[in-house]
């Protein structure tokens, strides 16, 4: 097993790549790739930069050039429903493009000549993930995160939520736009701009792979407000937490299995 991580954003990655044991580093089409060791499983880290191209040609080149055989990306995303509060963590079982719209030759969302507007995640990883998520909030929560900066963003007994996020090129900040997108797809929990592009990818290469998302914002006019603090102070840390958690998951299955 080789693991592939993907961040949108250098704060989300920063932490891993420092953790990695014997790390080394290539440049691969003008983004720097970083291989090692992440808590006993071989690793790869690398920054795709915003928005579905970046994603996708990033996943793209894991496979294809540094052999990865699983993929993870780990990010923030805005929340889709107002019972997914910020602070909370999502993991996608399944992930749509909201800005894919080739009717009335294809049916809104799907995309042309796959048949498919909905890319399910592996389901083995989701619910590995989830797990990894949900023993971080009940374990490590008070150790990763400042007080200060819990109290700030009101995190107060965040949860994990599992099933449709949504992604598009564009920064969802009105509420009316959220509102919309629930309406038309139903059970959507967040919103980000990479995830069903890596799902894209890995459907059509086989690839098994998993989309983790911290919530950062309601998604509505107030999007924007501290959202590097949070990701610095906050995502960032999750991402962390939770990926240590899911390697050692890992790290015990392999174990257990004689591997």
């Amino acid at each position: 097993m080789r693991l592939g991580i993907i961040s949108a954003l250098h704060e989300e990655q920063q932490g891993l790549v420092e953790a990695m044991e014997r790390p080394y580093k290539l440049m691969h089409g003008m983004r720097e790739v970083w291989g090692g060791k992440l808590w006993e499983i071989d690793a790869v880290c690398v920054l795709s930069r915003i928005g579905k191209v970046a994603a996708a040609m990033t996943a793209t080149m894991l496979v294809e050039k540094f052999g990865v055989t699983h993929i993870l990306f780990t990010g923030v995303a805005g929340s889709g429903d107002a019972s997914v509060r910020v602070g909370d963590v999502v993991v996608a079982e399944s992930l749509v493009q909201h800005d894919m719209d080739a009717s009335p030759l294809f049916p809104r969302y799907e995309v042309p000549l796959t048949g498919l507007s909905h890319f399910a995640s592996d389901r083995q990883m989701t619910l590995e993930l989830a797990y990894a998520a949900q023993r971080f909030l009940e374990l490590e929560l008070d150790e990763a995160i400042d007080a200060q900066e819990r109290a700030l963003f009101a995190l107060q007994a965040p949860r994990v939520h599992r099933g449709l996020v949504a992604s598009g090129d564009q920064f969802v900040s009105h509420g009316d736009r959220i509102r919309a997108l629930g309406e038309v797809l139903p059970g959507l929990l967040a919103v980000e701009m990479e995830g069903a592009a890596v799902a894209q990818v890995c459907f059509e290469l086989g690839i098994p792979f998993g989309v983790i998302r911290t919530i950062s914002d309601n998604a509505n006019e107030n999007a924007a407000t501290d959202f590097m603090r949070f990701v610095k102070s906050v995502a960032a840390r999750y991402a962390f937490y939770i990926v240590r958690q899911f390697c050692a998951q890992l790290q015990a299955s392999r174990v257990s299995a004689g591997t």
